[in-house]
């Protein structure tokens, strides 16, 4: 069994048993940080010293807080019930926290779950669009996570002197990957760490950026994240190769419909993405 800093970690299964961290090989622990290394369902934390339960984290929801490397100022947008700052306020990860989101009932719910834990000192709630309630300079760390990629571009765009102010932003679109690490690119954010969860059946995948000039990505690695591939992610490939079987099935389907050039137009697209996939994948030999 494993401790780090007085603090005991279990796995939560569907079936609500448990297994301590330092016996199962789901997961790891390094520098006091916990990392999953396949899906499992949720990361439950016990402080033993003070016999004190820690909040729940989702598999995609520690991933996210697992990117999140500077220590002082965090802003969560689109907090939702306030999971990720109540857990990295929790094990002293950040000094202090504002949680925001853009909807009161959402916010209501993080303000009591922050209450529930006594951490009304340490996290601010503040109804926000997007980063409109941070000033420049007031948060090093940004989340914003859970939303589509032309939200979390335009969540950028909009504020953008906030967002370009912090130390870094820990992004995880959930749609448009390729546009936004394109749009990162051409704005002047570098990705700096990148990682990719399977969490109750999907596939996450989720960046730290720094607001640093960067190198123009080619189109496999905008399409599959430049350092996913580079250090061959296994759940990146895993996706892949379910991408492959998925874009075979549509394509055997296509070519079975009768000729038309709205149907060869389809057929050369989808052709396309089974090409880049093939070149991702060629990566990991």
């Amino acid at each position: 069994m494993k401790w780090l800093h007085g603090i005991l970690c279990f796995v939560l299964y569907d079936d609500f048993s448990t297994c301590p961290i330092g016996t199962h090989p789901l997961l790891k622990c390094v520098d006091g940080a916990v990392f999953l290394l396949k899906s499992a369902r949720k990361v439950i934390i016990w402080n033993m010293s003070g016999r004190e339960k820690l909040i729940a984290l989702s598999v995609r929801m520690e991933a996210v807080a697992g990117l999140i490397s500077a220590s002082g100022v965090l802003a969560d947008v689109g907090t939702d019930h306030g999971y990720i700052p109540i857990a990295m306020v929790q094990r002293k990860k950040v000094k202090k926290a504002i949680a925001m989101d853009l909807r009161v009932g959402p916010l209501d719910r993080a303000k009591k779950h922050i209450a529930e834990y006594g951490l009304e000192d340490w996290i601010e709630t503040r109804l926000s669009d997007g980063v409109a309630a941070l000033t420049p300079g007031e948060a090093d760390s940004i989340v914003v996570a859970g939303m589509g990629g032309e939200l979390v571009m335009h969540i950028l765009s909009d504020g953008e002197a906030v967002c370009r102010s912090a130390k870094e932003l820990i992004l995880q679109p959930q749609s448009e990957l390729a546009e936004v690490r394109r749009y990162l690119a051409e704005k002047g954010y570098r990705i700096r760490q990148e990682d990719m969860v399977l969490d109750d059946g999907k596939y996450y995948p989720m960046m730290r950026v720094i607001p640093e000039p960067a190198e123009e990505l080619s189109e496999i690695e905008a399409l599959y994240g430049p350092i996913l591939l580079r250090e061959r992610n296994p759940v990146l490939f895993a996706f892949l190769q379910k991408e492959e079987r998925h874009f075979g099935e549509i394509l055997a389907n296509l070519k079975g419909q009768p000729a038309s050039e709205k149907l060869e137009v389809r057929i050369g697209q989808l052709e396309h993405k089974i090409e880049c996939n093939r070149l991702a994948q060629m990566r990991f030999v």
